[in-house]
């Protein structure tokens, strides 16, 4: 068993590799040449140019030649800290900012409870003393003697521990009333900002019945022309097109190479740049390479439009999957909230997903195949949680290395070498299980991904879940039994049956020094090597060195990332359980809970600002499972306490337990009628107010040419980006994109007539002030007192956000000047 000198080498390593990381990342910002990979939010926003361009000096390209910056290169601390939330809000979005909520909702929990639970529970477990006489048969340790064991059976002390179990339910119970009060109140705040988006007024249809002698687009069209009649706008078909998504990417490539060697002879225009037609450009007939790559695209394009030509003539490609616009707001919120067919299995409704968030290749999925699928999922889930039993089953072995000895003999003379003992007992069983947990996240996205979600905010919220049960079962109910069994191994073999329960319940709190050990691991270090991003240093690289060739790869090559959310909230969740659980039974693991939550505010915080570029905005959907699984927490924590006592004879104390329970389900249910709608449904009565302020404000806006294109798929839209006009075919139904709307397995394409070109005097441009590009959020101006106006930019080819208040990070040009007064 750990000792409190284990846990203090443990520290010890952790500490100083935490430090090391920050040191090297405050280090590392600093140089020219990894300017991109420590600030590529603001890259992609516009506001932030390469420092090397403004250096005259070759080596100051690389290197960062201003002195001074290396004494103020820890001033990025105090920077992360002065952007406001309103300000985060309208960089970064509203999820940024509520996940950030969720470190300051931990801290606002824990303080008051670490204070109180050491202040009280510590010098109440201590002298007790009861430990001290089993020490010969169990394997104890010395925060043993800190926790809930070493009171002895049948005492009173007990009703400090439920007095403080009561105590610390409600203050959590308030944080959390609190919290999501807050977080849907700045959820209905940041869509009243919103004022015009593509799926305010757009349904996503899926399993569309089939109809003899219709395509179904006319099926579509009809059906709600017949049942929504004066809402009804238009609707946008799905095709499926594998092909032409791989002739985008071979046309994409060479598209590059073509920008390559025009900006080589640009350089050098007195040497004509020349390739070999052969394999990778290494064998065959040499030729003029700007002309060979330019007469590639053109016949891409030829292939390409034959494609396109075949699939609107195709109609086995057409979908079952409508994307469905209609006038109006309130009319949309009727359609997706609503039952639209008697049989329950048709016409399935609801909200589209914003065009980013859109997961295409999941789009073509049946009812049927969903249903099977998310059975097949379940099941697989289990049996991945059954199968990862085993590891960590033998990584919970090596927090406990005197049972492990007495069972393996033989490795006695190398765990009793004094360094080797503590780094197994103090640091490799958190580092050991951070590896096993490493892949998990890839594994569990893609089961996500075959159950048919549509919607990426949707994929990360699903896979959360299962990494969450995963970690509940595994990390801290595994590490608990298994971890125990095998601990306890000895002396259950030679006491009797009657003893078993009572050793159980008094070496349960054990466990905490395996899971401050994990903590130290996971919280301190991991977070410190996040805020490094060594990979993307590493990787970012070796592209520019091998890969770049011209300035729209250098853009490829920096990759922001975003909030790794399957990942980051069932390790918070597990943090919130761990500090709940132990707080009334080992409290002395609460200040590393506290250092965790404080650490990584800090750390994600200045990643938010400067780094991650969020995929998608769901408005802080995620929150009610963050208020579940703390709920949750609350409700195992309970229980397990009422187990613990109950094997400390102290049947007088237990029965005040039981009410607990209760009174967290009745709270969480009532923070589910009262909060959850918000984050649910979209209310008719602000709908209609929406409707009524755009007609007022703008009564001339052409709607249908606005969403005519929304939900074009990426690929689509890229390719369109290189020619100078996007035609639209007008018929007497709507307007559509003549191009082929398609994607790797299924993307939105024109809705009505697609089997039957239009003819030629019928097409048209879009015009300027009503294009929808799907590649650029809009922008956000939130304020947190009065609703802001949200303006919507469809000329930003990249993500944009109003930023008030605050400049831009500091730039390290020609001086390298770094400015307390800049962010």
């Amino acid at each position: 068993m750990a000792t409190l000198a284990d846990i203090g080498v443990s520290a010890l390593i952790n500490i100083v590799g935490a430090i090391t990381f920050l040191l090297a990342f405050a280090l590392l910002r600093i140089q020219p040449v990894n300017d991109r990979v420590y600030f590529p939010k603001w890259y992609l926003s516009g506001k932030r140019t390469s420092p090397r361009r403004g250096s005259g000096n070759f080596v100051g390209k690389f290197v960062n030649l201003n002195c001074w910056t290396y004494f103020t290169f820890l001033n990025w601390m105090p920077q992360a800290m002065r952007m406001t939330e309103a300000e985060i809000i309208n960089h970064a979005g509203l999820d940024s900012a509520a996940f950030l909520r969720i470190y300051i909702l931990g801290l606002k929990i824990f303080v008051p409870m670490t204070v109180l639970a050491l202040l009280i529970l510590i010098p109440v477990n201590v002298s007790s003393g009861t430990l001290f006489f089993l020490k010969k048969e169990l394997v104890l340790s010395d925060i043993d003697r800190l926790s809930i064991s070493n009171v002895r059976p049948k005492s009173i002390r007990f009703f400090y521990h439920i007095g403080l179990e009561y105590l610390f339910t409600f203050w959590t119970c308030f944080m959390l009333y609190k919290e999501y009060n807050y977080v849907a109140s700045m959820r209905l705040k940041f869509l009243a900002s919103q004022r015009r988006r593509a799926e305010q007024f757009t349904v996503v249809v899926r399993n569309i019945p089939y109809v003899s002698g219709r395509s179904i687009s006319d099926t579509v069209d009809q059906y709600f022309k017949k049942n929504h009649p004066n809402e009804y706008l238009c609707h946008q078909a799905v095709y499926n097109a594998n092909k032409f998504a791989r002739l985008v990417r071979q046309r994409d490539r060479i598209q590059n190479w073509l920008d390559y060697y025009q900006l080589k002879y640009e350089r050098h225009p007195n040497k004509k740049p020349t390739t070999k037609t052969g394999c990778l450009g290494l064998c065959g007939k040499r030729v003029d390479a700007i002309e060979y790559y330019k007469q590639q695209i053109k016949s891409f394009d030829k292939r390409m439009a034959l494609e396109q030509e075949k699939i609107l003539k195709d109609s086995k490609a057409l979908l079952p999957v409508a994307f469905v616009s209609f006038s109006s707001r309130w009319g949309a919120a009727v359609c997706a909230q609503t039952t639209q067919s008697k049989n329950p299995t048709l016409w399935l409704t609801n909200w589209a997903p914003e065009p980013r968030d859109i997961y295409w290749r999941n789009l073509a999925i049946p009812f049927v195949s969903l249903s099977i699928r998310k059975l097949v999922i379940s099941l697989s889930v289990f049996a991945l949680v059954f199968f990862y039993m085993i590891p960590i089953a033998f990584v919970q072995s090596l927090a406990n290395l005197e049972g492990l000895e007495r069972v393996a003999p033989f490795l006695r003379p190398v765990i009793e070498l004094k360094f080797i003992k503590s780094f197994l007992q103090g640091f490799l069983p958190g580092l050991a299980l951070k590896i096993f947990l490493y892949i998990l996240p890839a594994v569990l996205m893609i089961m996500s991904k075959i159950e048919g979600h549509i919607a990426l905010s949707t994929l990360e919220r699903r896979t959360a879940a299962k990494y969450y049960y995963f970690m509940l079962v595994n990390v801290f109910l595994g590490s608990i039994v298994t971890g125990t069994a095998f601990q306890q191994l000895h002396a259950f073999l030679h006491q009797s049956p009657t003893q078993i329960p009572r050793n159980i319940g008094e070496t349960i709190p054990s466990k905490a020094t395996f899971f401050i050990t994990y903590i130290m691991v996971d919280g301190w270090a991991a977070v410190a090597a996040e805020i490094l991003r060594l990979k993307p240093l590493v990787i970012f690289h070796l592209k520019n060195m091998f890969l770049v060739k011209t300035e729209r790869d250098r853009e490829k090559a920096t990759n922001p990332g975003s909030v790794d959310f399957p990942e980051t909230l069932p390790s918070l969740q597990l943090y919130f359980l761990l500090g709940i659980v132990y707080a009334v039974v080992t409290p002395i693991l609460l200040p590393f809970i506290l250092v965790f939550f404080a650490f990584a505010y800090l750390i994600y915080r200045h990643q938010i600002i400067n780094v991650y570029n969020q995929q998608y905005e769901s408005a802080a959907a995620f929150w009610p499972h963050v208020h579940s699984r703390i709920i949750a927490s609350l409700l195992i924590s309970q229980l397990l306490l009422m187990g613990l006592l109950s094997t400390k004879k102290a049947a007088q104390s237990t029965p005040f337990l039981v009410v607990l329970p209760i009174l967290t389900l009745s709270f969480h249910k009532y923070c589910k009628y009262r909060f959850e709608p918000a984050f649910r449904k979209y209310p008719l009565e602000e709908a209609m107010e929406k409707d009524e302020l755009d007609k007022t404000t703008e009564p001339d806006i052409n709607l249908k040419s606005y969403l005519a294109d929304a939900y074009l798929h990426p690929i689509f839209r890229s390719f369109e980006e290189q020619h100078e006009s996007v035609e639209v075919r007008v018929d007497k139904h709507q307007t559509h994109i003549a191009a082929p709307i398609t994607s790797e397995l299924s993307s939105p394409t024109p809705p009505h007539n697609v089997s039957s070109p239009s003819p030629p005097h019928n097409v048209h441009h879009i015009p300027s002030q009503y294009a929808y590009y799907q590649s650029s959020p809009p922008q956000y101006s939130y304020n947190s007192n009065s609703p802001p106006h949200y303006t919507y930019h469809n000329e930003e080819p990249q993500p944009h956000y109003t930023y008030h208040n605050e400049d831009p990070p500091p730039h390290y040009g020609s001086h390298y000047g770094y400015h307390n007064e800049e962010l």
